[in-house]
């Protein structure tokens, strides 16, 4: 029988997975790492992880500027954060200048529970795919999604 863990372990387990091989990974989440499950990075290398607070488009410009010293951040929130609150920083400060930054959305959808409307995305895909140069990644299980955050981590440019 197929192991089921949900795909937002799967994510937080891979980024954890792959901190020794990419010393350069670093990992940024907006007050979320329980949620989006970056805690397990966070016990992997409390040095390398960052906790920018709810501050999504100020998350992203660090990010950006990480990047440009030589680091492979990824930064987490839920989807509508990303996709919604940070777009403008994820379009001109990430996209354009083609900085090697990952963006984890989670919780997308309108399954996201008793956090209600605010939460709730389905518009996040539409929105990052206008954006020019950026490759998006939707695993549907846990098995994709660790393939999906080491071709990520891999891959150079916006994800």
């Amino acid at each position: 029988m197929a192991e089921k863990i949900a795909t937002r372990e799967a994510y937080g387990k891979a980024l954890a997975a792959l901190a020794d091989k990419y010393p350069d990974l670093v990992c940024f989440d907006a007050d979320l790492a329980g949620a989006t499950m970056t805690k397990f990075f966070k016990a992997a290398c409390p040095e390398r992880f960052f906790d920018m607070g709810i501050a999504e488009a100020d998350m992203v410009g660090v990010a950006a500027g990480m990047s440009l010293c030589g680091f492979k951040p990824f930064v987490n929130t839920f989807a509508m954060f990303a996709a919604g609150r940070a777009w403008e920083q994820v379009r001109n400060s990430v996209a354009y200048p083609h900085l090697n930054v990952k963006i984890g959305a989670t919780h997308a959808g309108i399954s996201v529970g008793e956090d209600g409307a605010t939460h709730q995305c389905c518009e996040d895909i539409a929105l990052m795919r206008t954006i020019p140069g950026m490759v998006i990644l939707n695993p549907c299980d846990h098995y994709e999604m660790q393939a999906a955050v080491r071709a990520a981590v891999e891959h150079k440019g916006p994800c």
